[in-house]
């Protein structure tokens, strides 16, 4: 069967011909070879099963999958862009949050840690494990929300996710059904399973790429910009779900939004430029800051000479006028008044630091 771009395929043997009203295999009757590719962008993702082993293939060598350890991880690709500089990081079980602004190589690390893509020089260990010479084990308890992702839009959610979740391993039909349901029902899709995926919304869409992603039950969770196109309520059911999932799993939250990193997570890194130029607990790295955060409202003429002479780390409006945020050693005077720091100012004065 011919992909579009950018959209999910299978090929099936001559016997088996691909019927998206009729996904159901049996996999107990032959003996054959699957082939699942998922194109994520540029990226192609293979997976091959073979049929006699798939069902319930036991993944008695990868133990201990409780801590994710990344060692001096360099990519440099074809055009000279150097997306990773030696990057390390520990991280264990919980929620873990990359922060960085658009170009930082956070993409780049989340599709190198799932697998998708070989680094230039480093190492990536997963439990026991060198995650690059045991691809398709750690593929088995990996769940992957990719940034960009296309889906056919003539199958319905529920048609789709039971598909994804066969190829996953899942061959007892009894209890692929009610994973599908529950995942469903968790990511609020259930009343609109039997609808074709080309009439949902961006969110809707989003929401379906968080329920596969959960196939399985995932000891390794892998989410790049999640909340991108969720409405406030949709983004509080996401948090909800992956604080849940976070308590016996590696979560590895990647986004440029601080809000996602200040409400979940425990551990935190800051890539800029392909280097992790800061990584601790926020709260640890918000006393810091502490006593040097200062705030005022200015008038929008007056921004450029409180740029030229402060720190400015952050601005917004309130009823049309700036109101900026500074970082300070000492009190200034003309008028600022200190407030407590954010990560956001975490954030943007080691960014600034680092540009």
């Amino acid at each position: 069967m011919k992909s579009p771009h950018n959209r999910l395929f299978v090929v099936y043997p001559k016997t088996k011909p691909f019927d998206p009203n009729n996904l159901q295999t049996d996999f107990k009757a032959f003996k054959f070879v699957l082939k699942y590719r998922l194109l994520v962008g540029l990226n192609l993702v293979y997976f091959t099963f073979e049929g006699s082993k798939l069902a319930n293939r036991p993944t008695g060598k990868l133990k201990n999958m409780n801590h994710l350890k990344i060692t001096n991880l360099s990519k440099i690709y074809p055009n000279g862009v150097k997306a990773l500089q030696q990057v390390s990081l520990d991280i264990p079980v919980g929620m873990f949050g990359l922060l960085g602004p658009n170009g930082a190589g956070k993409s780049t690390l989340m599709r190198t840690i799932a697998t998708l893509q070989e680094p230039d020089e480093g190492i990536i260990q997963f439990g026991e494990f060198n995650t690059a010479e045991n691809k398709m084990e750690i593929r088995k308890i990996l769940g992957y929300l990719p940034q960009q992702y296309g889906l056919y839009p003539k199958v319905s959610a529920e048609v789709l996710l039971n598909h994804l979740a066969v190829l996953k391993g899942l061959t007892n039909k009894q209890e692929r059904k009610e994973m599908v349901a529950a995942l469903l029902e968790k990511t609020n899709l259930y009343r609109v399973r039997k609808q074709n995926l080309g009439g949902f919304s961006g969110g809707m869409k989003q929401r379906f790429g968080i329920a596969q992603a959960l196939l399985t039950n995932p000891k390794l969770l892998i989410v790049d910009e999640p909340t991108a196109g969720l409405d406030p309520g949709e983004r509080n059911r996401f948090y909800n779900i992956l604080s849940e999932i976070s308590e016996q799993t590696v979560v590895i939250l990647s986004s440029h939004i601080v809000d996602d990193i200040k409400e979940l997570c425990t551990n935190m890194a800051i890539i800029n430029r392909g280097q992790v130029i800061l990584s601790g607990k926020p709260q640890t790295l918000l006393k810091e800051l502490e006593g040097k955060i200062y705030q005022k409202t200015i008038q929008k003429e007056e921004r450029s000479n409180y740029h030229h002479h402060y720190q400015v780390l952050s601005e917004k409006l309130f009823l049309g006028n700036p109101i900026i945020n500074i970082l300070s050693e000492t009190p200034p005077a003309n008028g600022f008044t200190q407030v407590p720091a954010t990560l956001e100012d975490v954030y943007f004065s080691n960014i600034e630091k680092n540009n």
